[in-house]
């Protein structure tokens, strides 16, 4: 077993009383004494800080950066205005999903935070394609996020500049004495703010948060629930290299300009498959949403059948919806059985549990348009 990476925060997470948990590489906190089901609970009704700082914060330059980046992912970034961001996806020559990430135009340069189990691969790719041209420069900063109906509350206390981002919007502010760059997006639904501060600042900082009224400390074991509810992705889960992005359901991240008939169409790696997916729509497999009928959780791997017992998906997410008050799950389905209200059942233990298929999210979604 390889020695296990600490974030900037490992030290407070202990000091909190954290189940710690390997995850991607770094020593991880699952939940907190409050535990998964209230961490939850508390995020969505007021507000909860996570430590993300496992993920890879990433900064690119150099000339025309949008169109270099646009080499790698399908998403339109020639068309990002300064201080927005974009959700976008490397893909792989043959049309599958390296991993996704969240892109930011700063300015003079790009900023991308990608997945902490995807980190080294993504940061290799882009040295790999652009570093002849570009300079790629990994950061080591911390990483947290705010989220929740409440975390507004606390920014307008500590930072009123930052309450004027809307969603997927980025800036660089002040926050507690600390130099910080915040953009408001976030994996669970909720309203929020993603948080990127100097690694030697971050304790300070979250200790400031936490000692607003409305924050707890909240886990990977909530953050999951929490995203799952909210139909969000996990890379090497809801989607890997064997996932097109339009069977992921992922056709919205593909930018317009991007597609065939757009005025920088393809260009990125696997366009041919992908691009052909998107207009003829004749991929056989789709993610979709499921809510159990009972009470029994569907987890990850469980297999998807008709009532005859024929294979036709798989679940690749799946627990209890503390939210939704049932068990709900993704996963991927053939094409016939994905519309919203057909009965399918999944194979727990040897049972044929019925489930039903959802529209996602499993919850409204909070974010805050302006």
């Amino acid at each position: 077993m390889t020695d296990l990476k600490h974030t900037p925060l490992h030290a407070l997470h202990t000091q909190l009383g954290a189940k710690m948990v390997p995850f991607a590489g770094y020593d991880m906190p699952v939940q907190y004494p409050l535990g998964v089901k209230k961490e939850h609970e508390h995020t969505r009704e007021r507000c909860g800080l996570f430590d993300v700082s496992h993920m890879g914060q990433i900064l690119v330059s150099g000339e025309k950066v949008a169109e270099a980046l646009e080499s790698l992912i399908p998403a339109d970034l020639v068309g990002l205005q300064k201080g927005q961001q974009r959700y976008g996806l490397f893909t792989s020559t043959d049309g599958g999903i390296i991993d996704d990430l969240m892109v930011v135009n700063a300015g003079d340069h790009f900023y991308l935070v990608v997945n902490a189990a995807c980190k080294d691969q993504d940061i290799a790719h882009l040295r790999a394609n652009l570093g002849n041209t570009h300079q790629i420069d990994v950061l080591d900063r911390g990483l947290l996020a705010l989220q929740g109906p409440q975390a507004r509350d606390v920014m307008q206390r500590l930072c009123p500049q930052a309450c004027e981002l809307t969603f997927m919007q980025h800036g660089r502010y002040t926050l507690a004495g600390c130099d910080v760059w915040i953009s408001r997006s976030g994996y669970t639904g909720e309203d929020g703010f993603e948080i990127s501060v100097a690694a030697d600042e971050c304790q300070a900082l979250a200790e400031a948060l936490l000692a607003e009224p409305e924050v707890e400390a909240i886990g990977l074991g909530a953050r999951d629930s929490l995203r799952l509810e909210a139909g969000l992705c996990l890379y090497g889960h809801d989607m890997d290299m064997q996932t097109t992005p339009v069977e992921a359901g992922l056709i919205w991240a593909i930018g317009k300009p991007r597609r065939y008939g757009g005025e920088r169409a393809a260009g990125f790696p696997g366009a041919d498959v992908i691009l052909h997916q998107v207009d003829t729509k004749d991929h056989t497999r789709k993610r979709v949403g499921l809510v159990a009928e009972g009470r029994a959780p569907v987890r990850e791997g469980s297999l998807l059948v008709d009532e005859a017992g024929n294979e036709i998906g798989v679940v690749t997410s799946g627990g209890f919806g503390p939210s939704v008050g049932k068990p709900i799950a993704m996963g991927y389905l053939a094409r016939e059985w994905e519309a919203p209200g057909t009965t399918v059942y999944a194979l727990v233990r040897g049972k044929q549990l019925p489930m039903s298929v959802s529209a996602m999210p499993f919850v409204a979604p909070g974010y805050y348009r302006g």
